[in-house]
């Protein structure tokens, strides 16, 4: 005789570790363990990989929060690749770097996990890369998201201040220079360097650049808006794409190296294979 689905959940064993003003944060060894006891009041713990699978089967219960395994990523990213997954249905999400916690042993990525990446939206609660596993659930139980709406996410930050009033600014996209950034910023960004990025870069006129490659690409497309650039007389770079993923800025700044540069650039110092934080810099610090 098959079970109920009320037996079949009582055979998914779950552990209630934490428990505030009615959320609480939940943990077990499966994602196939997430089940219509946990709701929009629970973080849930799975020491599964969150990719979409995973992701799937967790969403259609939509709890509050969730922080999985990462399976140390994998091939195409598939041990992570659910987190943008939830991200576009409003649910933070983070996983745990998958050497400082077991599969399947939901205690153990709640006990000893780090986490190492997050989605936007678990982003807005606060919870950040390095974080325990039990210090990121504790903040998702209490902080709700500020941003769960989709559309652009714009984010952006001011690194480094020259004393002539000149800065580095972190951005995802080229497209998100603002007015005041004309002759006043180096915009590291995280998109390409082909030929709509030069559009883009010459329309915005920042102080300088640092783009990403693209993994270059056919005929050298990813980069060939540096020599647009320098025809400009703007000074730019490209972050290797082996280095730091498209599309995030900050990582490009905290750990990619530089794979191209134009003359401009070159004339401020900046050199292929050294970070991108020191070609910021220099690109900041130099003139002309």
């Amino acid at each position: 005789m098959s079970k109920t689905l009320l037996e079949r959940e009582q055979d998914h064993p779950q552990e209630i570790v934490a428990e505030r003003d009615g959320r609480r944060i939940v943990t077990m060894d499966s994602a196939r363990y997430v089940d219509a006891r946990n709701t929009a009041r629970d973080v849930v713990v799975p020491a599964s990989y969150i990719g979409v699978l995973p992701a799937r089967m967790i969403a259609i219960h939509r709890p509050r929060a969730v922080i999985g395994h990462d399976a140390c990523v994998g091939k195409d990213g598939a041990g992570i690749a659910g987190l943008w997954y939830l991200e576009a249905l409003g649910i933070p999400a983070a996983t745990a770097d998958g050497m400082t916690a077991e599969m399947g042993n939901g205690e153990d990525l709640y006990r000893c996990g780090v986490v190492k990446h997050v989605n936007y939206v678990a982003e807005t609660c606060g919870v950040r890369p390095g974080m325990s596993v039990a210090e990121a659930a504790e903040v998702l139980l209490v902080n709700d998201p500020t941003d769960t709406e989709v559309g652009n996410k714009v984010r952006r930050q001011v690194i480094e201040t020259h004393e002539s009033g000149r800065r580095v600014v972190v951005t995802d996209s080229i497209v998100w220079a603002y007015p005041e950034d004309e002759g006043t910023s180096v915009l590291v960004t995280a998109g390409h360097t082909g030929r709509s990025g030069a559009k883009f870069l010459l329309e915005a006129k920042p102080w300088g650049f640092i783009c990403h490659d693209g993994g270059m690409s056919k005929n050298r497309s990813g980069i060939s808006g540096l020599v647009t650039a320098n025809e400009a007389g703007l000074p730019g770079a490209c972050i290797d794409g082996s280095t730091a993923p498209i599309g995030d800025a900050f990582r490009g700044y905290a750990e990619g190296l530089i794979s191209a540069c134009n003359e401009a650039a070159a004339r401020r110092g900046v050199e292929i294979g050294m970070s991108v934080k020191e070609a910021a810099h220099l690109l900041l610090v130099g003139e002309g």
